[in-house]
C-alpha cells in the first residue's frame, strides 16, 4: 500500500491556468492516482504510518510543501523543499511546452516530434531533481517523480 491514493494542489492564490496548463494538470493527477509508488522510509526510531497516502502540494513562503496524511486523515509527514533547485528546469519546461503547444497548431509532425523529445528530456531532468530532493524523505519511482514534477510546474506557474 505504498502509494498515493489522493492528491490535492493548493492553487487558491494562483492566477487561473491556461487551458493547456489545466489539461497538463488533469492528466498528471489522473495518471498519478492510477499508477504510482510512494513510501515513507523509516526515520530514526519513529513509527512510519502505512499508506496509501493523501498528498497535498502547495507553495508556502517560497518553499514547496508536501503535506502527507494517511487515508484516515492522520498526519504522516510534511516536507518543505527549497524551490531554488527547480527554478531553471521549471522555466525551461514551460518554455518548451509553449513551443510544443504552438507547434501542435502549426507545424508538421516531424517538427512536433523533435520539440516533444526535447520536452521529455527537460521533464526527465525535473523528475531527477525531485527524486534527489526527496531522497531520505520519500521513496518514489521515476514515473511518480515525472507526474509530481508536472504538478510542481503547475503550482510554480503562478508563483
Amino acid at each position: 500500500m505504498s502509494r498515493i491514493s489522493h492528491i490535492a494542489l493548493d492553487d487558491a492564490n494562483l492566477p487561473p491556468p491556461t487551458p493547456e496548463i489545466e489539461q497538463e494538470r488533469k492528466v498528471a493527477m489522473f495518471d498519478l492516482i492510477e499508477d504510482n509508488t510512494f513510501a515513507l522510509p523509516k526515520r530514526d526510531d519513529r513509527v512510519v504510518p502505512e499508506g496509501p497516502y493523501h498528498v497535498g502540494l502547495s507553495i508556502r513562503e517560497k518553499r514547496l510543501v508536501f503535506d502527507i496524511k494517511t487515508e484516515g486523515a492522520e498526519p504522516a509527514a510534511e516536507f518543505h523543499l527549497s524551490l531554488s533547485p527547480f527554478r531553471q528546469v521549471v522555466k525551461d519546461y514551460w518554455a518548451i511546452c509553449e513551443s510544443y503547444f504552438d507547434a501542435v497548431k502549426n507545424m508538421p509532425p516531424s517538427q512536433i516530434e523533435t520539440i516533444d523529445m526535447a520536452r521529455r528530456g527537460i521533464h526527465n531532468e525535473g523528475a531527477r531533481v525531485l527524486e534527489e530532493r526527496l531522497d531520505g524523505k520519500a521513496e518514489i519511482d521515476n514515473d511518480t517523480a515525472r507526474r509530481l514534477f508536472t504538478l510542481i510546474c503547475v503550482l510554480h506557474f503562478g508563483g
